[in-house]
């Protein structure tokens, strides 16, 4: 039987939930879709980027369909789709941080995120910042949500991430709105 691409992404997202991120790999997505580990290549060039390709795919799977008004509801929209999409999955936030750090996949919400503050009138090295800090601040918390395993996307951790999400988003609003005046010199320096 031929696999189209996206059937063996999607298999593949069944397999991370199955077995979680350390051990998917091209040979026991090969096994689960009774192929041999060969004829994988043919779609994804090595491992990583099957983990690319898999990310991409449950980030894309964590999309809402909806209108903005602003951009501070655009960017929690953002960071609450990032959020749920990577607690759906077994190791989501293993994955995406990893793949993310590499730069093959899990760009777009970054991109979404910086384009957002752009739009905001921020600066270009205000949104840069301002994109990866919602993104690590996305990638860690549910990194420990999901390492502490039990009670991971329960009301308190609800709150506590909309809590400290409204936190920086506060921050960013004030240096956005100071951004046009002067040029955005960070408060911290080594």
């Amino acid at each position: 039987m031929r696999y189209r691409r996206t059937d063996l992404v999607d298999r593949a997202v069944g397999v991370l939930d199955e077995v979680g991120v350390d051990a998917l790999s091209m040979r026991h997505l090969a096994a689960d879709a009774g192929v041999q580990p060969s004829a994988l290549y043919h779609h994804f060039a090595n491992k990583q980027a099957l983990l690319d390709a898999v990310a991409d795919r449950i980030l894309e799977l964590g999309r809402r369909g909806t209108e903005i008004v602003t951009w501070e509801s655009e960017l929690r929209l953002i960071c609450a789709e990032l959020r749920d999409a990577m607690l759906a999955h077994r190791d989501g936030a293993v994955l995406i941080s990893r793949v993310h750090a590499l730069g093959g996949g899990a760009q777009e919400p970054e991109r979404r995120m910086r384009d957002a503050l752009l739009r905001a009138g921020a600066e270009e090295a205000l949104a840069r910042v301002g994109a990866r800090t919602l993104l690590h601040f996305v990638l860690g918390h549910v990194g420990q949500e999901q390492a502490r395993g039990a009670g991971a996307g329960s009301p308190g951790e609800r709150d506590d991430f909309a809590l400290g999400l409204g936190l920086v988003l506060e921050g960013l609003a004030v240096s956005v709105r100071g951004s046009g005046t002067a040029t955005f010199a960070p408060r911290y320096s080594r």
